[in-house]
Protein backbone atom coordinates (compact mmCIF):
# COMPACT_ATOMS: atom_id res chain seq x y z
CA UNK A 1 0.00 0.00 0.00
CA UNK A 2 1.08 3.59 -0.60
CA UNK A 3 -0.78 4.60 2.57
CA UNK A 4 0.53 5.28 6.05
CA UNK A 5 -1.26 5.26 9.39
CA UNK A 6 -0.98 8.79 10.79
CA UNK A 7 -0.08 9.51 14.40
CA UNK A 8 -2.99 9.99 16.77
CA UNK A 9 -2.19 13.71 17.14
CA UNK A 10 -2.94 14.25 13.43
CA UNK A 11 -6.05 16.40 12.94
CA UNK A 12 -9.24 14.35 13.26
CA UNK A 13 -12.46 14.61 11.33
CA UNK A 14 -14.27 12.78 14.14
CA UNK A 15 -14.10 10.08 16.79
CA UNK A 16 -15.86 6.71 16.50
CA UNK A 17 -17.40 4.91 19.49
CA UNK A 18 -19.85 2.04 20.08
CA UNK A 19 -22.58 1.79 22.70
CA UNK A 20 -22.20 -0.91 25.42
CA UNK A 21 -25.11 -3.32 25.76
CA UNK A 22 -23.49 -6.73 26.39
CA UNK A 23 -25.11 -8.13 29.58
CA UNK A 24 -22.73 -11.08 29.96
CA UNK A 25 -19.78 -8.66 30.20
CA UNK A 26 -21.22 -5.83 32.29
CA UNK A 27 -23.81 -7.59 34.44
CA UNK A 28 -25.10 -5.32 37.18
CA UNK A 29 -22.74 -2.52 36.11
CA UNK A 30 -24.35 -2.04 32.68
CA UNK A 31 -26.29 1.13 33.54
CA UNK A 32 -23.22 2.69 35.17
CA UNK A 33 -20.88 1.87 32.28
CA UNK A 34 -23.36 3.38 29.84
CA UNK A 35 -23.16 6.60 31.84
CA UNK A 36 -19.36 6.44 31.68
CA UNK A 37 -19.37 5.89 27.91
CA UNK A 38 -21.70 8.83 27.52
CA UNK A 39 -19.43 11.02 29.68
CA UNK A 40 -16.45 10.06 27.50
CA UNK A 41 -18.42 10.86 24.34
CA UNK A 42 -19.51 14.24 25.67
CA UNK A 43 -15.96 15.09 26.77
CA UNK A 44 -14.54 14.28 23.33
CA UNK A 45 -17.39 16.15 21.61
CA UNK A 46 -16.04 19.34 23.21
CA UNK A 47 -13.02 18.94 20.90
CA UNK A 48 -14.30 17.10 17.80
CA UNK A 49 -17.44 15.41 16.42
CA UNK A 50 -18.33 11.98 17.82
CA UNK A 51 -20.19 9.23 15.96
CA UNK A 52 -21.59 6.51 18.21
CA UNK A 53 -22.57 3.17 16.66
CA UNK A 54 -25.62 1.83 18.48
CA UNK A 55 -27.22 -1.61 18.19
CA UNK A 56 -30.73 -1.45 16.73
CA UNK A 57 -33.29 -0.69 19.42
CA UNK A 58 -30.91 1.18 21.73
CA UNK A 59 -30.71 4.58 20.03
CA UNK A 60 -33.26 6.32 22.25
CA UNK A 61 -31.54 5.33 25.49
CA UNK A 62 -28.09 6.17 24.11
CA UNK A 63 -29.29 9.52 22.80
CA UNK A 64 -30.78 10.47 26.15
CA UNK A 65 -27.46 9.91 27.93
CA UNK A 66 -25.12 11.21 25.22
CA UNK A 67 -27.08 14.31 24.37
CA UNK A 68 -27.57 16.07 21.02
CA UNK A 69 -23.85 16.65 20.42
CA UNK A 70 -23.20 12.99 19.61
CA UNK A 71 -24.26 11.47 16.27
CA UNK A 72 -25.90 8.04 16.57
CA UNK A 73 -25.72 5.41 13.81
CA UNK A 74 -27.58 2.11 14.19
CA UNK A 75 -25.38 -0.88 13.26
CA UNK A 76 -25.30 -4.53 14.31
CA UNK A 77 -22.80 -4.93 17.18
CA UNK A 78 -21.64 -7.60 19.58
CA UNK A 79 -19.47 -5.45 21.84
CA UNK A 80 -18.28 -1.87 22.31
CA UNK A 81 -14.47 -1.68 22.05
CA UNK A 82 -14.01 0.29 18.82
CA UNK A 83 -10.25 0.70 19.14
CA UNK A 84 -10.12 -3.01 18.44
CA UNK A 85 -13.07 -3.83 16.19
CA UNK A 86 -13.30 -0.54 14.30
CA UNK A 87 -11.36 0.31 11.14
CA UNK A 88 -7.84 1.74 11.16
CA UNK A 89 -7.70 4.80 8.90
CA UNK A 90 -4.64 5.47 6.76
CA UNK A 91 -3.65 8.32 4.41
CA UNK A 92 -1.86 8.26 1.08
CA UNK A 93 0.70 10.82 -0.04
CA UNK A 94 -2.08 13.11 -1.29
CA UNK A 95 -3.98 12.97 2.00
CA UNK A 96 -6.70 10.65 0.69
CA UNK A 97 -8.09 8.14 3.17
CA UNK A 98 -8.55 4.40 3.13
CA UNK A 99 -9.64 2.13 5.94
CA UNK A 100 -7.83 -1.07 6.82
CA UNK A 101 -10.29 -3.75 7.91
CA UNK A 102 -8.28 -6.27 9.91
CA UNK A 103 -9.98 -9.42 11.11
CA UNK A 104 -11.31 -9.46 14.66
CA UNK A 105 -11.81 -12.57 16.83
CA UNK A 106 -12.68 -11.08 20.24
CA UNK A 107 -9.14 -11.16 21.62
CA UNK A 108 -8.53 -14.79 20.85
CA UNK A 109 -12.12 -16.02 21.15
CA UNK A 110 -12.73 -14.77 24.70
CA UNK A 111 -16.31 -13.61 23.99
CA UNK A 112 -19.05 -15.10 21.82
CA UNK A 113 -20.41 -14.11 19.42
CA UNK A 114 -18.03 -11.72 17.66
CA UNK A 115 -19.10 -12.00 14.03
CA UNK A 116 -20.97 -8.67 13.98
CA UNK A 117 -17.89 -6.92 15.38
CA UNK A 118 -15.73 -8.53 12.70
CA UNK A 119 -18.05 -6.99 10.06
CA UNK A 120 -18.60 -3.56 11.64
CA UNK A 121 -15.41 -1.94 10.30
CA UNK A 122 -16.57 -2.43 6.72
CA UNK A 123 -20.03 -1.03 7.56
CA UNK A 124 -18.52 2.04 9.19
CA UNK A 125 -16.20 2.70 6.27
CA UNK A 126 -19.19 2.52 3.95
CA UNK A 127 -21.04 4.99 6.19
CA UNK A 128 -18.05 7.35 6.08
CA UNK A 129 -17.59 6.94 2.32
CA UNK A 130 -14.02 5.68 2.80
CA UNK A 131 -12.70 2.83 0.63
CA UNK A 132 -11.92 -0.35 2.55
CA UNK A 133 -8.82 -2.53 2.34
CA UNK A 134 -9.28 -6.00 3.83
CA UNK A 135 -6.51 -7.77 5.70
CA UNK A 136 -6.79 -11.41 6.71
CA UNK A 137 -4.56 -10.85 9.75
CA UNK A 138 -6.19 -10.54 13.17
CA UNK A 139 -5.20 -7.21 14.73
CA UNK A 140 -6.73 -4.90 17.31
CA UNK A 141 -5.97 -1.20 17.21
CA UNK A 142 -5.02 -1.21 20.89
CA UNK A 143 -2.12 -3.53 20.09
CA UNK A 144 -0.16 -0.84 18.20
CA UNK A 145 0.99 2.76 18.54
CA UNK A 146 2.59 4.71 15.67
CA UNK A 147 4.41 8.00 15.20
CA UNK A 148 3.16 8.62 11.65
CA UNK A 149 6.78 8.73 10.45
CA UNK A 150 7.34 5.03 9.97
CA UNK A 151 7.67 3.71 13.54
CA UNK A 152 5.30 1.23 15.20
CA UNK A 153 5.55 -0.08 18.77
CA UNK A 154 3.77 -3.25 19.90
CA UNK A 155 4.12 -6.03 22.49
CA UNK A 156 5.28 -9.59 22.02
CA UNK A 157 2.83 -10.62 24.73
CA UNK A 158 -0.12 -9.73 22.48
CA UNK A 159 0.84 -9.88 18.82
CA UNK A 160 2.73 -13.17 19.13
CA UNK A 161 0.04 -14.82 21.25
CA UNK A 162 -1.08 -18.09 19.60
CA UNK A 163 -4.77 -17.14 19.90
CA UNK A 164 -4.38 -14.39 17.28
CA UNK A 165 -2.49 -15.54 14.18
CA UNK A 166 -1.09 -19.01 14.90
CA UNK A 167 -0.31 -19.59 11.23
CA UNK A 168 1.85 -16.48 10.91
CA UNK A 169 5.46 -16.06 11.94
CA UNK A 170 6.81 -12.90 13.54
CA UNK A 171 8.34 -11.97 10.19
CA UNK A 172 5.00 -12.44 8.39
CA UNK A 173 3.21 -10.30 10.98
CA UNK A 174 5.82 -7.57 10.51
CA UNK A 175 5.42 -7.75 6.73
CA UNK A 176 1.64 -7.30 6.98
CA UNK A 177 2.02 -4.33 9.34
CA UNK A 178 4.45 -2.72 6.90
CA UNK A 179 2.21 -3.39 3.91
CA UNK A 180 -1.08 -2.24 5.47
CA UNK A 181 0.05 0.58 7.76
CA UNK A 182 3.06 1.94 5.87
CA UNK A 183 5.51 1.50 8.75
CA UNK A 184 9.20 0.82 8.20
CA UNK A 185 10.41 0.00 11.73
CA UNK A 186 8.68 -2.16 14.34
CA UNK A 187 9.78 -2.11 17.97
CA UNK A 188 8.72 -5.09 20.06
CA UNK A 189 8.28 -4.51 23.78
CA UNK A 190 8.32 -7.79 25.70
CA UNK A 191 5.39 -7.04 27.98
CA UNK A 192 1.91 -5.69 28.20
CA UNK A 193 0.21 -5.48 31.56
CA UNK A 194 0.33 -8.68 33.60
CA UNK A 195 -3.24 -8.09 34.76
CA UNK A 196 -4.39 -7.41 31.19
CA UNK A 197 -5.70 -10.90 30.57
CA UNK A 198 -8.57 -9.55 28.45
CA UNK A 199 -6.40 -8.23 25.59
CA UNK A 200 -3.27 -10.29 26.33
CA UNK A 201 -1.22 -7.17 26.87
CA UNK A 202 -2.14 -4.38 24.47
CA UNK A 203 0.49 -1.70 24.04
CA UNK A 204 -2.03 1.06 24.82
CA UNK A 205 -1.82 0.03 28.45
CA UNK A 206 1.96 0.44 28.66
CA UNK A 207 3.31 2.87 26.04
CA UNK A 208 2.10 5.64 23.73
CA UNK A 209 3.73 8.08 21.35
CA UNK A 210 3.68 11.70 22.51
CA UNK A 211 5.49 13.12 19.47
CA UNK A 212 8.07 11.86 16.98
CA UNK A 213 10.95 10.51 19.05
CA UNK A 214 9.02 10.85 22.33
CA UNK A 215 6.98 8.26 24.22
CA UNK A 216 5.17 8.05 27.54
CA UNK A 217 5.55 4.72 29.37
CA UNK A 218 3.71 3.20 32.28
CA UNK A 219 6.27 2.74 35.06
CA UNK A 220 4.60 1.89 38.38
CA UNK A 221 6.44 3.43 41.33
CA UNK A 222 5.35 0.76 43.84
CA UNK A 223 7.73 -2.27 43.85
CA UNK A 224 4.75 -4.42 44.86
CA UNK A 225 2.93 -3.62 41.60
CA UNK A 226 2.82 -6.74 39.39
CA UNK A 227 4.32 -4.78 36.49
CA UNK A 228 7.09 -3.03 38.40
CA UNK A 229 9.89 -5.17 36.89
CA UNK A 230 8.14 -5.86 33.59
CA UNK A 231 7.62 -2.21 32.69
CA UNK A 232 11.25 -1.46 33.46
CA UNK A 233 12.19 -4.18 30.99
CA UNK A 234 10.02 -2.38 28.41
CA UNK A 235 11.75 0.89 29.23
CA UNK A 236 15.15 -0.71 28.71
CA UNK A 237 14.13 -1.80 25.20
CA UNK A 238 13.11 1.76 24.34
CA UNK A 239 16.32 3.18 25.85
CA UNK A 240 18.34 1.04 23.45
CA UNK A 241 16.15 1.63 20.39
CA UNK A 242 15.82 4.34 17.79
CA UNK A 243 12.80 5.22 15.69
CA UNK A 244 12.45 4.86 11.93
CA UNK A 245 14.24 8.18 11.46
CA UNK A 246 17.19 7.12 13.64
CA UNK A 247 16.22 9.24 16.66
CA UNK A 248 16.72 7.95 20.23
CA UNK A 249 13.60 8.08 22.36
CA UNK A 250 12.84 10.72 24.93
CA UNK A 251 10.93 8.81 27.60
CA UNK A 252 8.22 10.32 29.82
CA UNK A 253 7.46 8.16 32.86
CA UNK A 254 3.90 7.77 34.15
CA UNK A 255 4.39 6.27 37.63
CA UNK A 256 0.84 6.48 38.93
CA UNK A 257 -1.38 3.41 39.33
CA UNK A 258 -4.93 3.39 40.70
CA UNK A 259 -6.61 0.28 42.07
CA UNK A 260 -10.30 0.46 42.96
CA UNK A 261 -13.04 -2.03 43.71
CA UNK A 262 -15.85 -2.35 41.18
CA UNK A 263 -18.68 -4.85 41.75
CA UNK A 264 -16.44 -6.78 44.14
CA UNK A 265 -13.50 -6.98 41.72
CA UNK A 266 -10.12 -5.30 42.30
CA UNK A 267 -9.67 -3.20 39.18
CA UNK A 268 -6.76 -1.14 37.87
CA UNK A 269 -7.68 2.09 36.08
CA UNK A 270 -4.88 2.69 33.56
CA UNK A 271 -4.13 6.39 33.10
CA UNK A 272 -2.10 5.71 29.96
CA UNK A 273 -5.23 4.54 28.15
CA UNK A 274 -6.18 8.07 27.03
CA UNK A 275 -7.58 9.53 23.82
CA UNK A 276 -5.90 12.37 21.92
CA UNK A 277 -8.59 14.68 20.57
CA UNK A 278 -8.13 17.84 18.54
CA UNK A 279 -6.55 20.08 21.15
CA UNK A 280 -7.30 17.78 24.06
CA UNK A 281 -6.32 14.69 26.01
CA UNK A 282 -9.23 12.73 27.51
CA UNK A 283 -7.88 10.59 30.34
CA UNK A 284 -9.56 7.81 32.35
CA UNK A 285 -9.65 8.60 36.07
CA UNK A 286 -10.78 6.65 39.09
CA UNK A 287 -11.83 9.17 41.78
CA UNK A 288 -8.56 8.11 43.41
CA UNK A 289 -5.71 10.12 44.99
CA UNK A 290 -3.39 9.11 42.13
CA UNK A 291 -5.61 10.88 39.55
CA UNK A 292 -4.11 14.30 40.11
CA UNK A 293 -0.50 13.17 39.61
CA UNK A 294 -1.32 11.30 36.42
CA UNK A 295 -3.14 14.28 34.93
CA UNK A 296 -0.17 16.50 35.77
CA UNK A 297 2.28 14.15 34.01
CA UNK A 298 0.14 14.08 30.89
CA UNK A 299 -0.42 17.85 30.92
CA UNK A 300 3.36 18.33 30.96
CA UNK A 301 3.81 15.75 28.19
CA UNK A 302 1.21 17.42 25.93
CA UNK A 303 1.70 21.19 26.35
CA UNK A 304 -0.91 23.22 24.53
CA UNK A 305 -3.60 20.56 24.94
CA UNK A 306 -6.40 20.68 27.47
CA UNK A 307 -6.22 17.59 29.69
CA UNK A 308 -9.63 16.33 30.86
CA UNK A 309 -10.17 13.49 33.30
CA UNK A 310 -13.28 11.35 32.82
CA UNK A 311 -14.45 8.75 35.33
CA UNK A 312 -13.80 5.29 33.83
CA UNK A 313 -13.84 2.85 36.74
CA UNK A 314 -16.42 0.52 35.21
CA UNK A 315 -14.86 0.74 31.75
CA UNK A 316 -11.67 -0.52 33.42
CA UNK A 317 -13.67 -3.27 35.13
CA UNK A 318 -14.75 -4.42 31.66
CA UNK A 319 -11.14 -4.60 30.49
CA UNK A 320 -10.11 -1.24 29.06
CA UNK A 321 -10.04 2.53 29.16
CA UNK A 322 -10.86 5.62 27.13
CA UNK A 323 -8.46 4.69 24.32
CA UNK A 324 -10.00 1.21 24.07
CA UNK A 325 -13.52 2.53 23.39
CA UNK A 326 -12.56 5.14 20.79
CA UNK A 327 -11.09 5.25 17.29
CA UNK A 328 -9.98 8.42 15.55
CA UNK A 329 -10.87 9.29 11.96
CA UNK A 330 -8.09 11.49 10.55
CA UNK A 331 -9.15 14.43 8.44
CA UNK A 332 -8.63 13.98 4.72
CA UNK A 333 -6.43 16.56 3.03
CA UNK A 334 -7.55 18.15 -0.24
Amino acid sequence: MSHRMPAEWTEHERCLMAWPVRPDLWGDTLAEVQREYAEVARAIAEFEPVTMAVPPGHAAAAGELCGPGVELVELPLDDSWFRDSGPILVLDGEGRRAGVDFRFNAWGGKHHPWQADDRVAALLLDHLGVPAVRSEMILEGGAITVDGEGTLITTEQCLLHPNRNPGMSREQIEAELRDRLGVTKIIWLPYGGLLDTETDGHVDGVCAFVAPGKVVVQLPADPAHPDYVRMRANRAVLEHSTDAQGRPFEIVELPQAAFVEVDGKRTEVGYLNFYLANGGVVVPVADHPEDEGALAVLAAAYPGRKVVGVRARVIAYGGGGVHCITQQVPAARA
